[in-house]
């Protein structure tokens, strides 16, 4: 356990912002999971509104640090990519 005033601190510090990177990470994930599946499904009109909702959330995980800019930008690419597949197999 730590010793300083300031270790505690940090401690605490680094426990809130551990819970609310998790929070954040989770919510992207099971976001890009549901879209994934609607793509499986054929669902494309789904896809297309989950999309909407995925891209900001992928793109705010990317601004508090919890994912790299790089890999956003990755995620966004390749279901964006899906989507259009999905769409123009229709």
């Amino acid at each position: 356990m730590a010793n300083h005033k300031s270790a505690e601190k940090r401690h605490r510090q680094s426990k809130i912002r551990n819970a609310r990177n998790t929070h954040i990470r989770s919510t992207m994930r099971s976001y890009v999971k549901k879209l994934r599946l609607a793509i499986a499904d054929g669902d494309v009109e789904t896809a297309k509104s989950l999309l909407e909702k995925t891209v900001p959330y992928i793109d705010k995980a990317s601004t508090k640090g919890v994912i790299h800019k790089a890999t956003a930008s990755r995620k966004i690419s390749r279901l964006s990519k899906l989507v259009s597949q999905a769409e123009a197999a229709k």
